[in-house]
């Protein structure tokens, strides 16, 4: 079967999207959507699908599958939720809303009904990071005592005048933004965490969020996971380490504007031999995690299982942004 889907949101991240369905055999874009026409018939004639300027014409047709929900974070609650009423899966970009009671109203819904939900965290689908992932579940450094991660992007002229430097839009500022993917991959390796820190500040840029976010969460057993995410980064970076009693993973780069993905692991050979010898693995093949994340969202659809990245995962990272900004305002 081809699921047909509907793209609700045609801007870079919604056109990224629909390229990636239609090059694939088990799905295709039947209808796309946005507030502004003109975005919306430039997407519907390059997919050649049917464009409308009204969200509700796409989520309430009968040959809609499943929809993809690629709007500014003010509507993605609201329309995962209403789409989910409507018996449509749900793929949503990250963070599913400003707030947590929005989103898992939409959630909840998606549960009600029994579709598929997934959260757009498409880190976990980067080669280094699956590698990363399948080191740590067989046991290769032992048990993990901590993690820290370093994520920022350059920022640009006028950042403080886009839709992200508005509160009311956005929901918040850098943490909220590529924070999000760092609490949920600290959650992927750690599951829950039992205590939380951290401070937000806005450095640099005029606006009325934050620009930098930095945090530290343990878990019951102490296990420690740190970051700090910025907007002012002025050089893209994204290093992942993973430190645990027999050695340690690091990942450094993403492809791209953040350079190749290096993934190096190093393992003690015995108790009393240190430092330990590397293994250097590079990622250097085109950028593949968005088609994996599709297929996942596909699979998830036609196995009737939960997805990687799934709602609730979305639902319990966006939790975490909150906690940390309740811990600021103290």
């Amino acid at each position: 079967m081809v699921l047909k889907i509907g793209i609700i949101g045609c801007g870079v991240i919604g056109a990224r999207r629909g390229k990636i369905i239609n090059s694939s055999t088990d799905a295709e874009v039947t209808a796309v959507a946005d507030i502004d026409m003109s975005k919306a018939k430039s997407l519907g004639e390059q997919l050649k699908c049917e464009y409308f300027d009204d969200w509700n014409k796409v989520i309430s047709r009968d040959d809609i599958d499943a929809v993809v929900v690629s709007t500014t974070n003010n509507h993605l609650a609201k329309i995962s939720y209403e789409a989910a009423v409507r018996k449509k899966h749900v793929f949503c970009e990250k963070p599913l809303g400003r707030n947590v009671e929005e989103v898992r109203m939409a959630v909840e819904e998606a549960s009600r009904q029994k579709i598929v939900f997934k959260t757009g965290f498409t880190l976990r689908f980067h080669p280094g990071i699956q590698k990363i992932k399948s080191l740590i579940d067989d046991n290769t450094i032992g048990k993990i005592l901590f993690i820290r991660c370093r994520y920022g992007i350059t920022g640009r002229p006028d950042y403080e005048k886009e839709w992200r430097a508005i509160p009311e839009i956005s929901g918040g500022g850098e943490l909220i933004d590529q924070g999000i993917h760092v609490l949920d991959l600290f959650r992927w390796f750690l599951g829950d965490f039992s205590h939380i820190c951290g401070s937000i500040g806005t450095l640099f840029w005029d606006m009325k969020v934050e620009d930098n976010a930095f945090a530290v969460l343990a878990t019951n057993s102490n296990q420690i996971a740190s970051m700090h995410v910025s907007w002012t980064q002025w050089n893209n970076i994204f290093s992942f380490e993973i430190f645990g009693d027999e050695g340690y993973v690091i990942m450094e780069g993403l492809g791209g504007a953040y350079g190749p993905e290096k993934v190096i692991l190093g393992k003690k050979s015995s108790p009393d031999k240190w430092p330990p010898e590397e293994e250097i693995m590079v990622f250097d093949h085109p950028e593949i995690s968005w088609e994996k994340e599709w297929n996942e969202f596909v699979l998830s659809i036609k196995n009737t299982r939960e997805p990687s990245g799934s709602g609730v995962d979305g639902l319990e990272a966006l939790k975490l942004v909150f906690k940390i900004y309740d811990f600021c305002k103290k």
